[in-house]
């Protein structure tokens, strides 16, 4: 299969890496007072140009986390920004929050997955199918499978060709696959196959919107979030 890649969108990437470092002030990673890393090493870690770093930086400023001092940096000034979206404000690493989130993307991505199998284009299809390899490929190196599953998912909504979808994903970044702030090993103590069950659990969704089935991906989508849910419960429980 030819791998087609799609564009990098910067608003989105600003989101994303916005969101990054808001998280580690937030968490306490960076604590106040603390330093943040310089552009340079921002963009090298991050993978995205100096102009997608300094205006992820004023959005921190404008939340007033941070504050830039000449010569020296930019630091933490605040803990929390002065106000919180609700997706700003999820704690991924609460069940109840988790838990919470998974519901919602039931009413948003079980629609989209049904719009991506009426409308998808041949390409749409196969960045679906590409983003199915990369988790492969993520497991079978021993990798996090995390930002692959995060990327299937937004081809998915991609491929709805409803701008909406893919910004509500934006919107939440890595949070949208809670696992990401977990501990791939206590994951694979909690189940050790759990890995193949998502695995499965995407193929059919992929291969219902390859088939144009609209029931048939509202379906697939509907039961890989609600099996989403009961894992973490678990996993998490054991986790703890």
């Amino acid at each position: 299969m030819t791998q087609t890649k799609a564009p990098k969108n910067r608003p989105n990437l600003v989101q994303a890496l916005t969101s990054d470092l808001a998280h580690a002030i937030t968490s306490g990673a960076i604590p106040v007072g603390g330093k943040l890393p310089t552009e340079a090493a921002l963009t090298e870690k991050h993978s995205v140009s100096r102009t997608v770093v300094r205006e992820a930086i004023a959005a921190l400023r404008a939340d007033g986390l941070v504050e830039a001092r000449q010569g020296s940096g930019v630091f933490v000034t605040a803990a929390q920004p002065a106000t919180l979206s609700p997706f700003q404000a999820l704690h991924p690493q609460k069940l109840s929050s988790i838990i919470e989130l998974l519901e919602f993307r039931v009413a948003v991505e079980v629609e989209a997955a049904a719009l991506a199998a009426a409308r998808r284009s041949p390409a749409q299809q196969e960045a679906i199918f590409e983003a199915l390899e990369q988790l492969d490929r993520a497991q079978a190196e021993g990798r996090s499978t995390a930002e692959a599953d995060l990327a299937f998912h937004a081809a998915i909504t991609t491929a709805s060709n409803n701008p909406r979808f893919g910004q509500f994903l934006a919107m939440l970044g890595k949070d949208a696959i809670p696992r990401s702030r977990l501990s791939d090993v206590a994951l694979e103590q909690a189940d050790p196959d759990y890995q193949n069950k998502l695995r499965a659990e995407h193929r059919r969704i992929a291969d219902a919107i390859d088939a144009r089935d609209e029931g048939r991906a509202r379906d697939a989508m509907r039961l890989h979030l609600f099996f989403s849910q009961e894992r973490y419960r678990q996993m998490l429980r054991a986790a703890q």
